[in-house]
């Protein structure tokens, strides 16, 4: 069949998070008092940020502020990524801070809150899609809720709101038809290191620094894994090519040109 079907009911009964948009006047303030706010209850915040400076400023001011918090960047390699993200789900740290975590592409149900910083920014990092997808990242709690930090909603944002908004509101109408509960998804946190991760690069190949750092994590996979990456590339592709987000299937591309040259050399 040819037919499309979307997949919005949940069978843990879990809706969409809430979005909050919020000024960037005060907003490291108003961030720090909801990531105390989440960890007194035992759940975790992913930060997002559009520079590495800005990461990496960040993360020294929360640690100066007394809070556990990670700073997640491109240069570190694949499985000692798997190792920061295992830690955050055991409540080793409380924050992860990053540039393109939605590229880990693996579930982080202890994480409540997401903080989207310079949301008004339109780019790749801050395209419908990719807000999309980073909100569904705090899917996977009860509490889930995402702010944006803008002076200005986008039409990227407004997009993303709306639909998170239309989903939230059949899932929860669902929910109360059939009398279900949202539970929390409850996941071993071993599953994180017997997952085959997904290889994605952070940011487009645009510098020889970026080519070669993700080539050299490339090298460290089996054939049959480079196999199982480029067929999952080259579906994310021609699926962003059919949404016409060409800047997505532009990026995939040249990751899965590496990755044949692997396979093939």
């Amino acid at each position: 069949s040819s037919q499309v079907v979307e997949q919005i009911i949940r069978p843990t009964g879990l809706v969409d998070p809430l979005i909050f948009v919020r000024p960037v006047e005060n907003q490291i303030e108003d961030l720090m008092a909801g990531i105390r706010e989440t960890t007194e209850r035992g759940e975790r915040t992913l930060v997002l940020t559009l520079t590495k400076r800005m990461a990496e400023d960040l993360a020294d001011f929360f640690k100066e502020e007394n809070l556990r918090v990670e700073y997640l960047h491109s240069d570190i390699a694949t499985v000692e990524r798997l190792e920061i993200l295992r830690k955050l789900r055991k409540g080793e740290f409380d924050v992860l801070v990053g540039i393109n975590l939605l590229r880990e592409g693996l579930d982080l149900p202890e994480v409540s809150l997401i903080a989207i910083l310079d949301a008004d920014k339109e780019g790749f990092l801050r395209s419908t899609t990719s807000l999309v997808q980073i909100i569904g990242r705090a899917a996977r709690n009860v509490n889930g809720r995402v702010i944006l930090y803008a002076d200005e909603i986008t039409a990227s944002m407004e997009r993303a709101i709306r639909e998170t908004n239309r989903r939230r509101e059949i899932q929860t109408a669902y929910n109360e038809a059939h009398g279900i509960t949202p539970t929390t998804i409850k996941k071993d946190i071993r599953d994180l290191i017997d997952t085959s991760f997904e290889l994605v690069a952070d940011e487009a190949l645009e510098t020889v620094d970026d080519i070669e750092r993700y080539d050299k994590e490339l090298s460290r996979l089996s054939y049959a894994e480079l196999q199982k990456q480029a067929k999952l590339i080259e579906k994310e592709m021609n699926s962003a090519a059919r949404r016409l987000d060409f800047e997505l299937a532009a990026l995939l591309r040249d990751q899965l040109i590496l990755i044949r040259g692997h396979l093939h050399g």
